[in-house]
């Protein structure tokens, strides 16, 4: 299992989403009410950005078609869209954040 520091907490405000590097794959890292997490950068409709999309409720909304993902696990929510996108385990350590890179967690959040 392979750890990475990725960000700093205070790179990624309270209600934004960002887009980091971990190892060879691109998140997109979400703070919700203070809590973080993080999901594949990459919409299943087009490859759109999802770290450069909103976050809204909860969902990140690709910024090319409109496709919502949960923040939390990756879950497809919305059309065009069809298929999740993995999402991954989120550590703080002090001001750090840090993510298991190479271990998507199972869909029940594990």
């Amino acid at each position: 299992m392979s750890k990475e520091r990725v960000a700093a907490t205070s790179d990624v405000p309270e209600g934004e989403v960002r887009v980091v590097e971990c190892g060879d794959r691109s998140l997109a890292v979400s703070n919700i009410d203070g809590e973080l997490f993080a999901i594949d950068n990459k919409c299943t409709h087009d490859n759109g950005p999802l770290g450069e999309g909103r976050l809204q409720r909860g969902r990140i909304i690709c910024p090319r078609h409109g496709a919502a993902f949960d923040a939390k696990t990756g879950k497809v929510l919305s059309l065009p869209a069809v298929r999740s996108v993995n999402a991954y385990r989120v550590i703080t350590e002090g001001d750090d954040i840090v993510i298991e890179c190479d271990e998507p967690l199972e869909r029940d959040g594990r």
